[in-house]
């Protein structure tokens, strides 16, 4: 996920580019009032611009989404809408967005938001989110765990996808995806690799995180069908988690087989030698009940859990299966 995981989530409006004889104000307006029902961090980004500015904001009526792509709803009975630029090209405007604007606002690696009405395109919106800090850091982690092809599944452009991604160190960018688009991308990841696991927080990643083999979910930021169709949900935005995560497992994988290891190896030892009348009931009891709490003992090292291995060591069905696979991040 881009937006909140790979980025901060937290985004802000850097710049407005009201075109023709509209104003930044006129631009605004519009806006806000569109976004005033809704929760997305674009639109909060949005509010407190309009805020900031001293707009006043009356929402738009008749509002509704359409996935993918924005928002339209009518506004002193006319027709108004939001979104992305493939957006305004279906409604005809693609044109009227300047190719120089375009370009500037997309090769920062901004999120260009196109407004307008049933006339054309009132103005451009730049909105950009910081990359966070610790990003880098968790994407070379995960690749030194062992985990081939890290994916970024975006509905952003392709230009700002690839500068977050190259910022990063993502190996894989797909950009520009409505959320059926992003379904068919994880089927063609679960074709191509052993094991594949989805990170997504919105409305929109549900359908394709019920397509990946493990789905995990931003608990704190995501939406209630993320974590209702995640396999895992993690308790915080922070995706540094997922490191955690895999190790934790291989860990816990471990101790495990240690565990029964031990366990067979005491009983296969007292078989022998009951059978050679060398043992009594009471050491076998004895016997018995020492396993079971150096057993226990031995799984509550996993109670310190911050001490996790780096490297892709043990033999786990998460940690180990999704090592060998790919990891999708989906915004």
């Amino acid at each position: 996920d881009k937006t909140g995981t790979i980025t901060m989530g937290e985004p802000e409006v850097a710049a407005v580019h009201p075109l023709g004889d509209a104003s930044a104000r006129d631009l605004m307006t519009l806006a806000a009032g569109l976004e005033a029902r809704s929760s997305h961090p674009l639109a909060r980004a949005i509010l407190a611009r309009a805020e900031t500015d001293g707009v006043s904001v009356s929402a738009a009526e008749d509002t509704r989404t359409v996935p993918g792509r924005g928002l339209e709803g009518r506004a002193d009975g006319r027709a108004i809408w939001l979104g992305s630029d493939r957006f305004a090209e279906e409604k005809g405007f693609g044109n009227a967005i300047p190719a120089d604007l375009r370009d500037r606002i997309e090769g920062a690696g901004s999120t260009l938001v196109a407004v307008g009405d049933e006339t054309g395109v009132t103005g451009v919106l730049e909105l950009r989110d910081r990359i966070r800090p610790d990003a880098k850091g968790i994407v070379a982690r995960l690749h030194t765990q062992g985990v081939k092809t890290i994916v970024m599944l975006t509905g952003d452009n392709e230009r700002t996808a690839r500068a977050v991604a190259a910022g990063v160190g993502i190996d894989e960018v797909r950009a520009e995806l409505l959320p059926e688009d992003k379904v068919t991308a994880i089927e063609e990841l679960v074709e191509s690799h052993d094991m594949v696991a989805m990170i997504g927080d919105g409305v929109n990643d549900a359908p394709a995180m019920a397509r990946a083999h493990y789905a995990i979910a931003m608990g704190a930021v995501g939406s209630d069908a993320a974590i209702e169709t995640a396999d895992i949900a993690l308790m915080t935005d922070d995706i540094g988690k997922v490191p955690w995560l895999i190790g934790h497992s291989r860990r816990a994988m471990t101790i495990i087989h240690q565990n029964i290891g031990i366990s067979l190896a005491t009983k296969a030892l007292f078989v022998g030698l009951t059978a050679f009348g060398m043992a009594s009931m009471w050491g076998a009891i004895a016997a018995d009940v020492g396993v079971s709490l150096l057993v226990t003992a031995n799984a509550l090292r996993l109670l310190n859990g911050h001490q996790v291995e780096a490297g892709p060591s043990g033999g786990e069905p998460v940690g180990e299966q999704m090592a060998k696979g790919a990891l999708a991040h989906g915004h």
